[in-house]
């Protein structure tokens, strides 16, 4: 029997690729929320909210949050990029749950998380579409 990368290597290497560019981008994804929950815990004037926000919390609270949030996301997307199923499947989980952190966070900095819930979806979709086997 044929390996599946002999049968077709430029499939594979387009879904390498693809691995690889999640990967980058959930780093990404790290960093600006690892950033984004510095400046929170700095007290920083760029984050503001409305007295009738459901989820409201302290924003050194979400500031902790995304910080440790965007630790995880960095470990995770070094799993995503060894293209382990067990690394993509946590990339998935972790990738979901800051989406969910920052549609919670909206109205602190709304375009920043929409910002990071797009390169979210992004990871997502590529880390569930590809096939290594």
């Amino acid at each position: 029997m044929v390996s599946p990368t002999t049968q077709h290597p430029a499939r594979q290497g387009f879904a390498f690729g693809i691995s690889f560019a999640a990967g980058v981008l959930m780093l990404v994804a790290a960093a600006v929320s690892v950033l984004q929950g510095i400046a929170a815990v700095n007290g920083d004037g760029l984050f503001a909210v409305g007295t009738d926000y459901a989820y409201r919390l302290d924003l050194n609270t979400w500031g902790w949050i995304h910080i440790v949030l965007g630790a995880l996301l960095g470990l995770a997307a070094l799993g995503l990029m060894s293209g382990s199923r067990f690394g993509r499947m946590i990339a998935i989980c972790l990738a979901a749950l800051s989406m969910v952190a920052n549609f919670l966070s909206l109205p602190y900095y709304p375009w920043w998380a929409i910002l990071i819930m797009a390169l979210d979806a992004l990871v997502i979709w590529a880390a569930s579409t590809w096939n290594p086997a």
